[in-house]
């Protein structure tokens, strides 16, 4: 029997939402405790959410009976964002809509769209949108922006922040606003004009102290998805701009996203790669300044435990295999708008590195099937980790940046504490124009004092990460539930306070996702934990 705040919400929506789309026997509640992270919550209801009105009342009934809900679209998310034990809103692929502005200048774009099919709704017009995640063919846009997801070619010029329009937005209270369009917005300023005003002071307050707006504008300089999006305060005075930019990368914790206008970036016909083997982690990192002049789309870092983890695969480089310990790659990709433009650029690339020791020549290849050779070495690297891991144990995946002109001792100091920690199988690799590190290894948390390894690992990660390098303990990933213990540590009191007062003008019943993003339960990271 469910508790009786649970009974009143299904009595509340009864009449509206289909019952064939409630879902509370143990089969499906069981079936939706997991994302793509390892948490598991299993939810006490799951609602599947078909249109905005169903959404809106189902908000409505959540509030009334004082219910915690979570938002969900494809479950890829990788920080438990998408698991609750309370009620689970499931907004899939009914939510498939989209329609193309200007001629491909952009695209607007229901939560439940798969990012690479809006790539492909926007190719004949030679775009795409910003994100690239390296999950695009599953993540559907709910998640990309919730999640302010990047990848490895847009950095941060071209993440959600930086290309959103406009949202369609449902609020916890059920009210929709629509801020494409002037009347929306008008009846929302008569509706909700104390929630602008407050956004509006927040940011006020903001820019009125240098020293804080100056640090905010220094942490987004990299990347960074630890938090809410307090660039919004520093970046923007028009509160719907402040509103429209707080809820990208905001994990379900402010609203629903009924849908996200995008501005779109040119999709560059001709493309070029190279993988670049150096000597050492330092030699590839010195490579970077360069590269990221000379204008390249994407930098990939691979430590050699990386490139190990794959060298024995079908079609992989037999030279992988004869590479020294301390080497390291650069997988580099360039474009072009012309097949002249492609060429001047790899010119301007080979000129740009002439002075670095290599251990092979810089070639690159516009061959199609040689080009996705080399790029199935580095889309090859997550699942190869999870292809020998140990019976029990789990994949972990996370992702930090540093200020790229200390990214090479960065990444040794991270390597040193992974080897410390006993996690010597651990292999790192990320977008290195960003200063953006993935590290991937297998945990068993079956066991308490497996549990109690990775939180001393954890924890001496988190204090490298912010006092040695000031850096983002979470570049891309979004916060989720494993960094939300961490937020402050990061961001320190007057930044996590303006978090704090983000959360209370948009959610005062704290009922949207709660325990993601904030979480003042120091151990947070540690509970609900997936053992296999």
């Amino acid at each position: 029997m469910l508790p009786d705040r649970y009974q009143r919400f299904l009595k509340d929506i009864s009449a509206l939402v289909p019952q064939e789309h409630v879902f509370t026997d143990p089969l499906r509640t069981l079936a939706y405790g997991t994302d793509a992270s390892f948490y598991r919550l299993i939810p006490k209801i799951v609602v599947r959410a078909d249109t905005e009105a169903e959404v809106a009342a189902i908000l409505k009934a959540a509030d009334h009976a004082d219910t915690p809900v979570t938002f969900r679209a494809a479950g890829t998310s990788l920080s438990g964002q998408a698991v609750s034990d309370s009620v689970l809103i499931v907004a899939g692929s009914s939510w498939n809509r989209y329609e193309i502005i200007d001629n491909g200048g952009g695209i607007r774009l229901q939560p439940g769209v798969i990012g690479g099919h809006a790539n492909r709704y926007l190719a004949p017009h030679g775009r795409k949108i910003g994100p690239d995640p390296a999950s695009i063919n599953a993540a559907m846009i709910g998640g990309i922006a919730a999640n302010n997801a990047s990848g490895m070619c847009c950095g941060t010029s071209q993440n959600s922040y930086r290309t959103v329009s406009a949202l369609r937005v449902i609020m916890g209270d059920g009210t929709l606003v629509d801020t494409a369009d002037a009347a929306s917005r008008a009846s929302f300023r008569r509706s909700h004009g104390k929630l602008l005003d407050e956004l509006a002071d927040l940011a006020r307050t903001t820019r009125a102290n240098p020293d804080l707006a100056e640090r905010i504008r220094r942490k987004f300089k990299i990347k960074n998805t630890t938090g809410y999006s307090l660039n919004a305060l520093v970046d923007f005075e028009d509160p719907f701009e402040i509103f429209v930019h707080l809820l990208i990368g905001s994990e379900g914790t402010l609203a629903f996203l009924a849908s996200v206008t995008y501005d779109t970036v040119p999709e560059h016909p001709h493309k070029a790669s190279s993988l670049m083997i150096f000597p050492d982690i330092a030699t590839a990192c010195r490579a970077i300044p360069a590269l990221r002049e000379a204008g390249v789309a994407a930098a990939e870092l691979m430590d050699r435990a990386a490139l190990r983890s794959v060298e024995a695969k079908p079609g992989m480089p037999e030279y992988l295999q004869t590479l020294p310990a301390p080497a390291c790659a650069l997988l580099v990709e360039t474009r072009g708008a012309t097949r002249e433009a492609l060429q001047a650029g790899i010119q301007a690339i080979q000129q740009a590195l002439a002075g670095l020791p290599t251990l092979r020549p810089l070639e690159f290849t516009a061959v199609p099937a040689a080009f996705n050779r080399l790029w199935n070495i580095r889309k090859g690297l997550f699942p190869a980790v999870g292809a020998v891991r140990r019976t029990g144990t789990t994949v972990v995946i996370e992702d930090v940046a540093f200020p790229v002109p200390r990214l090479a001792e960065a990444t040794l100091e991270l390597r040193a504490l992974l080897n410390a920690h006993g996690y010597a199988e651990a292999i790192i690799f990320g977008h290195a124009l960003e200063g953006n590190l993935h590290f991937v290894f297998t945990q068993d948390f079956g066991r308490s004092a497996e549990v109690e390894r990775y939180r001393r690992f954890m924890d001496e990660v988190c204090d490298m990460v912010v006092k040695t390098y000031d850096g983002s303990l979470k570049a891309e990933h979004g916060t989720g539930r494993n960094m939300a213990p961490f937020v402050a540590l990061e961001w320190g009191p007057e930044a996590y306070a303006l978090m704090q007062a983000i959360k209370a003008i948009f959610d005062p019943q704290g009922l949207l996702n709660p325990g993601v993003i904030l979480n003042a339960d120091a151990q947070a990271h540690l509970k609900n934990l997936k053992p296999l």
